[in-house]
Parts: structure tokens; C-alpha cells; sequence
């Protein structure tokens, strides 16, 4: 019970799993922000009721410049199209960027980070694009995942602070195949909070850490022809854990690789979701 608060005392003190150093402190002190008004304990489900639902972002990148040894990346323009038709549909305001270098994926990001979303209830961010463990390609080269993400914490969008913010990435991570495996079955409160700066993310990954993620050239990828048919569905009746989990089945079991590639085919894929959500999460019926 280290350094829990048990009747107006503090009990121990706590410590991180890290060497120490001043940087380490430095860090901890300053990766904190005071949210005043943050819907903390009193309820379950993330607030709905804002005038708006929020803002939906969507970046494909189809064509990469030869530096980068990325190729096109066919059937990406149907997974932006869906993804355009549900999240608006859900009731988002949706724009997309297409062939964003990295510079301009920086820029827009910084620019909506700062935006006002007082009004809104929430974030979504979409990437289409190649990919490879923790970064994610611009047309032109590539950046850190988590610099991106990382505009939206909790100390650098204060407008954000206590909702959900979504990353959905369709990108590869890694370079690994999964040959698979056969089976025989299958209330408000107004006093002032102080929360984690990387609370309320959710990061909905199209495959596992270290692996390959798929795309037809004709129907678009695995992970967001499912996701579009899941949130179709079940958009406004589960919450977003339970969908994203039927996401994950749907991938895992109904899709198969077929490819001229030798080695390449009869291949697998799992999605993969990290979630630092503090509450249930319901899109408003």
C-alpha cells in the first residue's frame, strides 16, 4: 500500500523501477498537469453531452518518394473512403490529408492539438502508411509514433484533458509473418484532479508488435474493413473495448493471406489494442 493515502496520511513512499537520476526526477516533476473539472471517480462512461462529438482525422499516404524504398500502398483510398463514411456517420467532423510528408503530419497534428476542444467530447486520429516498430512513414521519411500521439498528452492539450483520445494505426510493425495454427475450435466534480498525462489513449494498432499488417489492393486492409463493418454495426450499442475485440476476432479468423510473393501466403494477423482509457467508452446513440 505504498504511498496510498489511508485517512488524511500518507503510507510509505514510492518508488520507480529505474535507476535513479535527476533527469528521472525532472521528468516525474514536470509530466504532470492539474485538470480542473475532470469527470474523475463519480462515474463509469466518459462524458457524451458535449454540443460536440469531436474531431476525426484522417491521414493516407499512398504514394512514398523513392528514398524511402516504400512502395504504393494500392487498396489504401478504400480504407479512407470507409473510414470517412462511418466516422462521420457516428457523428464526427472528419477531414482527410492525403500523401502527407512528415513534416506535414507533424503540422497538422500540432495545429489540431492546439485547437479548442472544449466543446467536444472527444479525439480520433487515423494513419494509413507504412510503418515499422514505434515509427510511422511520412511520404518522404519517417518520425516516432509517439511524437505524433504525444502532441495530444494531457500537459500539451489541455482542452483534451480527461477524454478519449484514439489512435487508429494501419501500418506495419515489423518485418515477422504469423504462419498461424490450426484449431478444432474456436458526477462532476469541481474540486481540481490531478491525473496521468497519458491517461484516457487508446492505440488500436492493425497488427501485433514486431509483424507484418496486410492489405488487399482492392478491398483495402484486413484491420479497417473490419473495424468499418464492427463500428457499422456496433458503433452505438458496445463499448469501445467489446468492439475492438470483435475487430479482433473478425481479422483473426476470417482473413487469410494469398500472395504471389513465395512465403508470403496463408499468412495470419491479429490486431492489437492498448488502452490507458479510465472509463468506459460509448459513442452517443
Amino acid at each position: 500500500m505504498s504511498g496510498v493515502k489511508i485517512g488524511g496520511r500518507v503510507d510509505g513512499e514510492d518508488h520507480v523501477d529505474a535507476k535513479k537520476s535527476e533527469s528521472t526526477k525532472t521528468v516525474a516533476h514536470n509530466e504532470t498537469v492539474h485538470a480542473k473539472g475532470y469527470a474523475g471517480a463519480d462515474s463509469d462512461a466518459y462524458r457524451m453531452d458535449y454540443p460536440k462529438l469531436g474531431k476525426c482525422v484522417i491521414i493516407n499516404n499512398k504514394n512514398f518518394h523513392k528514398n524511402t524504398g516504400m512502395g504504393e500502398r494500392n487498396g489504401t483510398d478504400v480504407d479512407a473512403a470507409n473510414l470517412m463514411t462511418v466516422f462521420c456517420k457516428l457523428g464526427f467532423r472528419t477531414v482527410i490529408q492525403n500523401d502527407q510528408t512528415v513534416s506535414q503530419m507533424t503540422q497538422l497534428l500540432k495545429s489540431v492539438s492546439q485547437e479548442d476542444h472544449s466543446q467536444s467530447a472527444m479525439f480520433v486520429c487515423v494513419i494509413l502508411s507504412h510503418g515499422d516498430e514505434g515509427v510511422i512513414y511520412g511520404t518522404d521519411d519517417f518520425i516516432e509514433l509517439k511524437t505524433l500521439t504525444g502532441l495530444f498528452r494531457g500537459d500539451r492539450c489541455l482542452s483534451l484533458v480527461g477524454k478519449p483520445k484514439l489512435f487508429i494505426i494501419q501500418a506495419c510493425r515489423g518485418t515477422d509473418l504469423d504462419p498461424g495454427i490450426e484449431t478444432d475450435s474456436v458526477s462532476e466534480s469541481e474540486c481540481t484532479q490531478k491525473i496521468p498525462v497519458e491517461a484516457d489513449f487508446l492505440y488500436a494498432y492493425s497488427t501485433a508488435p514486431g509483424y507484418y499488417a496486410w492489405r488487399n489492393t482492392t478491398n483495402g486492409s484486413w484491420f479497417i474493413t473490419s473495424l468499418c463493418e464492427m463500428l457499422t454495426k456496433y458503433g452505438r450499442e458496445l463499448e469501445i473495448m467489446q468492439l475492438m475485440t470483435r475487430v479482433n476476432r473478425k481479422v483473426a479468423l476470417e482473413f487469410q493471406s494469398c500472395s504471389n510473393n513465395p512465403g508470403f501466403s496463408d499468412k495470419k494477423q491479429i490486431p492489437c489494442i492498448v488502452s490507458m482509457l479510465t472509463k468506459d467508452l460509448y459513442f452517443p446513440k
